[in-house]
């Protein structure tokens, strides 16, 4: 995923244009939901489900939160991915990407299961989740707040495009729009997945430092409020 602007400036003109984009990322968000429930749980992220919809160079986009039953088998498929698999290591039978959901789908709400849909189609998968609560915060100087994000792309044919830049922008301005209280969106990516890495540098984010995890080394990324429109 190479660095590309994502077409989500901050001026008047930008986001008057996005508009028609961000209400037809909220309709296709409800088509793709129509009759399906989806429970409603509270979690520790300002509500999540509520984020909203965001135009973005690449398409409508919005988060919608996972639905096991719904959306188990799609996940799945894309975690046996090699590709995917190599970092995730969640490959098997659905019901291991089963578990994987249900642990943050029972928790108390630190970490939010998503699928992204873009122009109607879910494409990726991502976790929203409380940095400052979650083990990594025992790796880094945590701030109360602080809203980590993982991601995956589901399609071949979605990488390597600057799509992932694209959304990964549009996520962090909406984490740090949604949740006045987050001073800064966190990521750990794996340090051998170089597309990873530039992906959030091209959103944004500013390589804090190396960290050396149970499972990886990770790159600490950072996007600040304080410096999101000037990055």
């Amino acid at each position: 995923m190479p660095p590309t602007d994502s077409g989500t400036g901050s001026s008047t003109e930008d986001t008057l244009d996005m508009r028609p984009s961000e209400e037809r990322a909220a309709r296709l968000a409800e088509e793709h939901l129509a009759g399906a429930e989806v429970p409603d749980r509270p979690d520790l992220l300002d509500g999540v489900a509520q984020w909203g919809a965001a135009g973005t160079a690449v398409g409508a986009f919005q988060l919608v939160p996972v639905h096991l039953q719904r959306d188990v088998e799609l996940i799945a498929r894309w975690m046996n991915d090699p590709a995917v698999a190599a970092f995730w290591e969640l490959s098997g039978p659905d019901e291991t990407t089963a578990r994987h959901l249900r642990a943050q789908l029972d928790g108390d709400g630190r970490s939010v299961p998503c699928l992204g849909v873009l122009d109607g189609v879910p494409m990726s998968y991502w976790e929203v989740y409380r940095a400052d609560l979650a083990p990594l915060a025992r790796y880094y100087p945590a701030r109360p707040h602080d809203t980590g994000l993982h991601l995956l792309i589901g399609s071949v044919r979605d990488r390597g495009r600057g799509i992932g830049t694209a959304l990964l922008r549009a996520v962090a301005d909406l984490a740090l729009d949604r949740r006045p209280s987050c001073g800064r969106v966190v990521a750990e990516p794996d340090l051998r997945n170089s597309p990873c890495v530039a992906a959030f540098l091209g959103a944004g984010f500013r390589l804090a430092a190396e960290m050396e995890l149970p499972d990886k080394h990770a790159a600490l990324m950072l996007r600040d409020r304080t410096l999101r429109h000037l990055l």
